[in-house]
């Protein structure tokens, strides 16, 4: 509402309560915050370009499953369930699953990987053979 020249704005999720501001100057930057509310100061500082970068681009989330890791299931008819990885597919982006929970049968059921939240690092099946 100032005309000031400011050029973007990010809030990222992972760090909680700070704003990155990119502007021509950093007295911009006062004058954007101030007048915000719980705005209290500015970080002395400037914030590179790749620094940045790792907030903007995200990474599938199947980069991170591996066999053996236990998740959760965020959605679909399992919603709410927990299970442990029994096979990776990175081309369709899915995964097969076996649920621990009681009252259901041991049968593997493929989900694709959005539908999973990882809960535990698992030791993958070279760390299960060590295991046992």
């Amino acid at each position: 509402m100032k005309k000031l020249p400011v050029f973007s704005i990010l809030a990222p999720e992972v760090i909680k309560g700070y704003i990155f501001i990119e502007a021509a100057g950093a007295h911009f930057v006062d004058d954007v915050i101030s007048g915000v509310r719980h705005a209290r100061a500015r970080t002395k500082g400037v914030v590179s370009a790749q620094a940045i970068e790792r907030f903007i681009v995200t990474k599938p989330v199947i980069e991170d499953l591996t066999v053996g890791d236990s998740v959760e299931v965020v959605g679909g008819p399992f919603r709410g369930l927990r299970a442990r990885i029994t096979h990776v597919d990175k081309v369709k982006e899915e995964v097969t699953i076996e649920l621990l929970e009681e009252g259901f049968a041991t049968l593997p059921v493929t989900v694709h990987a959005d539908y999973v939240k990882l809960v535990a690092r698992g030791g993958g099946e070279a760390g299960r053979k060590e295991a046992s």
